[in-house]
């Protein structure tokens, strides 16, 4: 039977720090591999770290970057820190990276800057990127579309826009990964935006510890529960979920320029 991946969780998160590695064992158990996610350079070092561990080599890939809301954090030393990890073993992206207005826990101007500075970076390092944009559609596409095409890949994480958006951002080239919120039953815009997505750029993601799915919402999302997201798109895209399996972990594989599909233990 296929197995799918998690293209986008962040296992380093506070919320794991009492059974982190039941929840790795859990995912790993019913999943083919999964990608773990910094947010600054401290979570970016512990997420290169679990990706060079040993005992799940292979299964276990990092994307590293500086998140929005981490914007004014990002001196010298942190974005020299990404840049570095970005050459590790099993570090597979630059990311997530981008624009939240949402929240607005960095400055917007500030927020641009450090796109801009990332953005650089990966087009010099040829790394695929991570993005993050929440409620700055504008100004996101006024700084990536751009470079959109000179970048090795492009990835829309946990895609929260209409229909629209998610059409401009594929003519980019990019790949569009849903997370548990498409499961809600007001969701409605992001059930939409999923509907239009090519198979062939289609990703599954939890978002973890967010999110959860909406069998299990309210609840401490963890990288297993992508089966649930799984589940609710290939009733939306009416296809079997096997098949699913199969073209979202090669998506993920393609994205992230993992080749070969990870050796998973019977």
């Amino acid at each position: 039977m296929a197995r799918f991946v998690d293209s986008h969780c962040h296992l380093q998160h506070e919320a794991f720090n009492r059974d982190r590695q039941d929840v790795l064992s859990r995912a790993l158990d019913q999943l083919a591999w999964l990608v773990v996610v910094g947010d600054d350079a401290g979570a970016s070092l512990s997420v290169a770290a679990m990706a060079a561990e040993p005992s799940t080599a292979g299964r276990v890939f990092a994307i590293v970057g500086i998140h929005p809301h981490n914007a004014s954090k990002a001196d010298d030393d942190q974005m020299g820190t990404v840049r570095r990890l970005l050459g590790e073993p099993g570090v597979v992206a630059l990311g997530e990276i981008g624009l939240d207005y949402h929240y607005e826990y960095s400055p917007r101007a500030v927020q641009r800057d450090v796109l801009r500075s990332q953005l650089e970076m990966a087009v010099e390092v040829h790394a695929p990127v991570v993005f993050h944009c929440r409620e700055a559609e504008d100004d996101f596409i006024g700084l990536v579309e751009p470079v959109a095409r000179s970048l090795k890949a492009g990835i829309m994480h946990c895609f929260g826009g209409d229909a629209a958006f998610a059409r401009g951002c594929l003519d980019w080239g990019f790949y569009i990964s849903f997370a548990g919120n498409v499961t809600f039953p007001k969701a409605k815009v992001l059930q939409e935006s999923a509907a239009v997505v090519p198979l062939d750029r289609l990703l599954i993601e939890t978002d973890s510890p967010f999110l959860a799915p909406q069998p299990v919402r309210g609840q401490r999302c963890e990288p297993v529960y992508v089966l649930h997201t799984a589940r609710y798109l290939a009733s939306l895209r009416n296809i079997e979920l096997d098949k699913l399996a199969e073209i979202t972990s090669e998506n993920a594989g393609r994205a992230f320029s993992i080749p070969d599909p990870p050796h998973v233990p019977a």
